[in-house]
């Protein structure tokens, strides 16, 4: 096939598959890798297709070949990582993740913020993963990586407090909500999240100040409203009387 057959060819494969017709991309893409058509994104796509048949083994060697034609493709890498996760092989899909990142910062110094952000979505994902199996140590670390890439700063500290919270690092868990809400001060989550660290730690005082704060500024705060009745009725509870 020529050359310019190909390109045709693949420029139509590559349209259908952006629009989700995998139906249709796949005997164009079929076609091309039969002509001897060797590219990363062939490649790629045709892992796509395989991995929403089901076909888990063929998808895992169709992006192993899209990342041999091109180890800086970020979608095969993502792609294949993504497949790992979903047999429970977590540990080879957070390598093939993280050499996909060595890979990008061999290839350029200079940061993408659409590739930065794919690759902090992994990472969000690996920590969800390991905070649903009750492994906070590790889920901690893949969503610090996360913040490092992404500008989703609120979100992704407050599932570090979380992590930090169930690992009982209150004091580290204090020092990060105190840093978000001085960046972000309406954002009321944090702040009511804030009062229930200092009340875990016995903070009662600071803990009201912190949920008053809140409802000043938002009075239907349903969890400020909560936290802050509970607080006050154990700090308000009349001592009893001894028997004599």
């Amino acid at each position: 096939m020529e050359l310019n057959d190909q390109t045709e060819i693949l420029n139509e494969a590559s349209a259908f598959f952006k629009k989700g017709e995998l139906k249709s991309a796949e005997p164009l893409i079929n076609q091309l890798i039969l002509d001897g058509h060797k590219s990363a994104e062939v490649f790629h796509m045709l892992g796509t297709i395989l991995y929403d048949q089901g076909k888990f083994n063929k998808a895992i060697r169709s992006f192993r070949r899209a990342l041999e034609l091109d180890p800086f493709y970020t979608d095969a890498s993502i792609g294949l990582s993504i497949i790992l996760n979903d047999l429970g092989r977590y540990e080879e899909g957070r390598k093939v993740f993280e050499e996909a990142q060595v890979m990008l910062a061999q290839k350029s110094a200079k940061e993408d913020p659409y590739i930065e952000e794919k690759l902090a979505i992994k990472h969000d994902e690996l920590g969800e993963l390991y905070c649903q199996y009750r492994r906070y140590d590790e889920g901690l670390e893949q969503y610090e990586r996360a913040l490092q890439l992404s500008s989703r700063v609120p979100e992704l500290t407050m599932k570090i407090v979380d992590c930090l919270e169930n690992l009982n690092r209150l004091t580290e868990a204090e020092a990060q909500l105190k840093s978000l809400v001085k960046t972000y001060p309406d954002f009321f989550n944090a702040r009511t999240k804030l009062g229930k660290i200092y009340y875990e730690q016995n903070k009662i005082p600071e803990a009201i100040d912190a949920w008053e704060n809140v409802l000043s500024r938002d009075p239907n705060h349903a969890q400020a409203k909560k936290l802050l009745a509970q607080a006050q009725n154990i700090e308000f509870i009349p001592a009893q009387e001894p028997y004599l």
